[in-house]
């Protein structure tokens, strides 16, 4: 249970990004949140129910023809 006021979103809720950082690894492009969830410095993410959520890349620009 989050001890933090406002409590931080739960790992299924859509915010679930905005939790406290509960260790930082930058070295190792990673932090665990307060809720459990794993963020990757690509916006990757590993859920504490074991799935993965993949990281958000833009789309490829296209020259003008």
């Amino acid at each position: 249970m989050c001890p933090h006021q406002p409590q931080c979103p739960s790992y299924d809720a859509p915010d679930r990004d905005a939790a406290t950082i509960l260790a930082a690894h930058p070295v190792q492009g990673w932090s665990l949140l307060c809720n459990g969830v794993i963020v990757f410095e690509d916006t990757g993410e590993l859920l504490p129910d074991g799935r993965c959520v993949d990281p958000c890349r833009p789309e490829p620009a296209h020259a003008a023809a």
